[in-house]
């Protein structure tokens, strides 16, 4: 198996084993007719491993806190984001870098992946050494590539590892909520909105 199809069958087979009812927001696999159309939509090819995860899932059924950084988008979801930014960058100077070193708030050839609290998790198709590595694009700061993970199988790769082995992704660590759902936060937190959070089981 491929990085990304080995990472997704690690998680669902974690979720099963321990919050069962989390891995019921899992949507069922695109049709690569979906993925083809948006390709054509938005003019850009998707990165194999992105097309490979969506005819895993295309996103979620409703909203969860199945990944650590953000939520992961449906085809539509992607086109929508996509197109969303695209449509506001000329008003905000946003295709524009403000210095050597930094990044523009959005680039035409970044493709969000996930849908966070304070941003996009974006998948970077720009030539280079950097070609589709997993970044942040903030909604009101430049976007951050400094501790980008450098492929999309990577990022999963560590989920699964964390889900497993009890370890982190960046500061992110997998808890249970009172009902057993699948709660991801800061290793020190032990409360979620009052009620309790536990450390998610390992194996």
């Amino acid at each position: 198996m491929t990085p990304v199809t080995e990472a997704w069958v690690r998680i669902e087979g974690w979720l099963r084993r321990h919050p069962p009812a989390s891995i019921d927001v899992l949507a069922r696999p695109a049709a690569q007719e979906s993925i083809t159309a948006a390709e054509a939509e938005l003019g850009l090819l998707f990165p194999a491993e992105l097309a490979e995860s969506l005819r895993r899932h295309d996103g979620l059924t409703e909203w969860a806190n199945i990944l650590p950084e953000a939520t992961p988008l449906s085809v539509a979801g992607i086109v929508e984001h996509r197109q969303m930014r695209m449509d506001i960058a000329p008003d905000v100077d946003g295709f524009a870098r403000h210095g050597a070193e930094s990044e523009p708030w959005w680039h035409e050839r970044w493709l969000p992946f996930g849908d966070g609290d304070c941003g996009l998790q974006v998948i970077d198709l720009r030539p280079g050494p950097g070609f589709a590595s997993v970044g942040w694009a903030p909604t009101s700061n430049p976007a951050d590539f400094s501790d980008a993970w450098p492929s999309l199988g990577a990022y999963l790769t560590t989920v699964a590892d964390a889900l497993e082995t009890g370890g982190a992704v960046g500061v992110w660590c997998p808890h249970l909520t009172i009902d057993g759902v699948l709660w991801w936060s800061p290793g020190e937190a032990t409360e979620l909105n009052g009620e309790p959070l536990r450390p998610a089981p390992q194996g």
